[in-house]
């Protein structure tokens, strides 16, 4: 048993939301705040993102477009007040972001007088994405882990996993609220118990559900498990966003190609050459990505292929060399020379638009719990994500949880201490095994019958399996010590269940949800979101 100090927030996560609520809070000097990363500092979904952060900037550009396309990208589904809250607060996170020392592209590279380069992505009818080349997020992050290393006030542990949320009604007492979490140290395989006056959930998104997915190995849904255990309601899981373009070959794992290519005027095409994109929507390459990745699936389904291919050679070399730098020395790597040849792509699990549900401030429906980036619904995406609002929303709502946090701060009390993390009547597993079975059972009957197109049928076979999975699961946890990968399957289960519930709950086709025994949209006005809630014992 390990015991950590209590702190006035703890923040399970440190991505790009976790890391900006780190950084706004730790200027109250007399907040203590920690910090949980799962694996290392830069293992996050945050660090591998691509594109960039969608804002007003430019001068033929306005909020009205920016909320205009945002809504039309979610299909229906998206909560108005919050897309105008997030969207109104673009310019003043990039200038933050600046602040903070990222390293945007200019209009001039190497000259920092110059206006930031724009660019434009699936969905937007503008330029408005500021970008960092095409490796945003690398870059983003690179500089708020400078500043969160350099902050007293910050006390950060690299591989720590939160186990399960500490409540007082867990603990027997009067009301619901957080007081902490039981954490587990990947290096020391042990587990602890941290207080907390607050405690916030930046852990990221849920991808690693899916076999194939364009996510890093930290995506496993655990904080919208965590919230739900705890007895968070849930919304909009079925809305699962398949990134149209991830590098198909055998030895590029889950490496995305950014929707700026399209942006940039890269072409999809068959094996042939033949583009087909026209064929599915008047926005050809940049309609949103439902569309883009529905299109592919069909076109590979229909003509028994492989892959489709992305293909920007027509483009000078330069210029592809000095907009995409990563992606084109990555797949230089690979014997593909993109300022030449088409780029192999297929379609991947890349974003969960549903989670666990936020108000304006980033509350849940546990006191003392809030939630930011991926791992919440605030209502911005509805059932579809448009492209580079996801770091945006990191952003806005690490803001405004920075807000409510140190308005509630002087108000609360430490929590008292805690019970100690019982392990007395459980073993070592000799069975490792049925770990890995079950985590590779899971992700194949999710990307066989809950992928991009859906069934009634479908959605039957995947309910019974993740049943009879779940209940092995819960077992398996009952008997045997913890352990990282035994976490990240007790949580992606809980997930798959939420995703399946979901799904089977919308009787239509809308947004990144598409069924063929209903193919249309209802036509309710406004559409209404699929809410879950938890029986909490």
């Amino acid at each position: 048993m390990t015991d950590y100090p209590v702190y006035d927030v703890l923040i399970v996560g440190s991505g790009a939301a976790g890391l900006s609520l780190a950084l706004r809070l730790a200027q109250q000097s007399a907040v203590r705040i920690g910090m949980l990363s799962k694996f290392s500092l830069k293992e996050c979904n945050s660090y591998y993102a691509q594109g960039g952060i969608s804002a007003v900037i430019d001068r033929d550009d306005s909020l009205e477009a920016h909320i205009s396309d945002t809504l039309e990208a979610g299909v229906g589904l998206c909560d108005p007040e919050i897309v105008t809250l997030t969207v109104s607060q673009g310019k003043e996170c990039i200038d933050w972001l600046l602040d903070q020392g990222v390293p945007f592209t200019r209009e001039e590279p190497e000259n920092d007088a110059t206006p930031l380069h724009l660019t434009k992505e699936g969905g937007h009818t503008h330029r408005r994405v500021v970008h960092a080349a095409d490796q945003t997020g690398k870059a983003l992050c690179n500089s708020l882990q400078e500043s969160v290393l350099k902050t007293d006030n910050i006390d950060l542990f690299e591989y720590h996993s939160a186990v399960d949320l500490i409540t007082t009604h867990k603990l027997g007492e009067r009301g619901q609220r957080v007081v902490g979490a039981y954490v587990f140290d990947a290096k020391t395989n042990r587990v602890g118990r941290v207080g907390a006056k607050i405690l916030v959930l930046a852990t990221g998104g849920a991808s690693k559900v899916y076999l194939y997915t364009s996510n890093p190995d930290t995506a496993t849904g655990d904080g919208i498990a965590l919230a739900w255990r705890a007895g968070c309601r849930v919304a909009n899981m079925e809305f699962m966003q398949f990134h149209p373009t991830c590098l198909y070959h055998p030895d590029a794992y889950s490496f995305l190609i950014s929707e700026t290519l399209r942006g940039e005027g890269g072409k999809l095409v068959l094996p042939d050459g033949s583009p087909f994109m026209h064929r599915f929507d008047r926005r050809a390459e940049l309609a949103p990505r439902d569309i883009v990745a529905r299109a592919i699936d069909y076109e590979i389904k229909k003509r028994g292929i492989d892959c489709v291919y992305l293909d920007i050679s027509h483009k000078p070399a330069d210029f592809i060399q000095s907009h995409f730098p990563n992606i084109h020395s990555r797949c230089l790597e690979l014997n593909i020379d993109i300022t030449r040849e088409p780029i192999p792509v297929v379609p991947a699990a890349h974003y969960i638009c549903g989670g666990v549900m936020t108000d304006r401030d980033a509350r849940t429906d546990l006191a003392g719990l809030y939630a930011i980036g991926e791992v919440a619904c605030t209502g911005l995406h509805g059932a579809n994500r448009m492209a580079s609002n996801s770091l945006l929303e990191c952003l806005v709502f690490a803001k405004q949880a920075a807000i409510d946090i140190l308005e509630e701060l002087p108000n609360l009390a430490a929590p008292s201490e805690l019970p100690a993390w019982d392990e007395s009547k459980v073993n070592n597993s000799d069975e490792e095994v049925v770990v890995a079975h079950n985590w590779d059972e899971l992700r194949r009957f999710m990307w066989d019958y809950v992928g991009i197109v859906r069934t009634d049928k479908r959605l039957q076979r995947a309910r019974h399996r993740v049943n009879l999975l779940k209940r092995e699961i819960t077992e398996y946890y009952g008997n045997f010590k913890v352990t990282s990968d035994l976490l990240e399957l007790r949580n992606l289960v809980i997930v798959a269940e939420l995703i399946i519930r979901s799904a089977t709950l919308r009787k239509e086709s809308r947004g990144l949800h598409h069924t063929l025994d209903y193919p249309v949209s209802q036509p309710d006005s406004p559409a209404k979101p699929t809410i879950l809630t938890p029986e909490v014992g």
